[in-house]
């Protein structure tokens, strides 16, 4: 994945021989931790308004948890491969798992964010199955946000990235998540751009002025986001 706004466990998918602590260390050689946790105070609030607000938050691949530490006052769970000691909320509750392992309590958080994970996985059918673990443990009404590189947008840089797998779009990621059991609400198919080191406004006060100025995104949004619902009832799954 290229440095973008939130960054994958260093350790990578379960099994994959590839050494994911070096090559994310090479990756973001010349990206400064503080200066993506600053970006991500102005992106995270906007995106929780997005998701209407939601009291009972998890992020299933929270990486360094630049999301969830943007977000104090707010009951927040996650979940990674590797223990990001001293890099956390301390209030944060954080599992320690792989998320197709991980023990977290069923049709209980109102809003999950889900940011630049689907592309690391294998299959779509283990996208199919991630998605349905997510409705299962988003409680009725609950909202969901899945952010990620458009391949539509960003093709010629995609497979730059040595851990990207699946090349996904807004569509196909929507067509997902109806298939897992969601309603689909919005689908943006240009919001943020691709990468940190590229042209994404790093200083606070740039990233404000970005997100409220919708056709900055036409021109340089390259990851897609889509909101999306589970059903109240189950009667209202297709």
């Amino acid at each position: 994945m290229p440095s973008s706004p939130t960054d994958p466990s260093p350790a990578g998918p379960t099994g994959s021989p590839i050494n994911f602590q070096r090559l994310y260390r090479y990756r973001f050689r010349n990206v400064e931790g503080a200066t993506k946790q600053q970006t991500w105070n102005e992106i995270a609030p906007y995106l929780y308004r997005r998701m209407g607000s939601p009291t009972r938050l998890l992020d299933p691949a929270a990486g360094m948890g630049e999301f969830v530490n943007a977000l104090p006052g707010v009951e927040r769970w996650t979940v990674d491969l590797v223990e990001h000691a001293g890099e956390r909320d301390p209030a944060v509750k954080a599992i320690v798992a792989d998320i197709f392992e991980a023990d977290i309590p069923a049709d209980y958080f109102d809003g999950v964010f889900v940011s630049n994970f689907l592309e690391h996985l294998s299959t779509q059918e283990q996208i199919a199955r991630f998605l349905g673990k997510m409705r299962t443990v988003t409680a009725p009404g609950g909202v969901i946000a899945v952010m990620g590189p458009n391949f539509r947008y960003c093709a010629k840089s995609y497979f730059d990235y040595a851990d990207h797998i699946l090349a996904l779009t807004d569509r196909s990621v929507a067509e997902h998540l109806y298939s897992a059991g969601f309603e689909i609400e919005r689908a943006t198919p240009r919001f943020l751009p691709f990468s940190f080191t590229g042209r994404l406004p790093n200083a606070p006060w740039m990233t404000r002025a970005y997100l409220r100025t919708p056709l900055a995104w036409r021109v340089l949004g390259k990851q897609f986001l889509v909101l999306a619902r589970r059903p109240v009832t189950d009667e209202e799954s297709p």
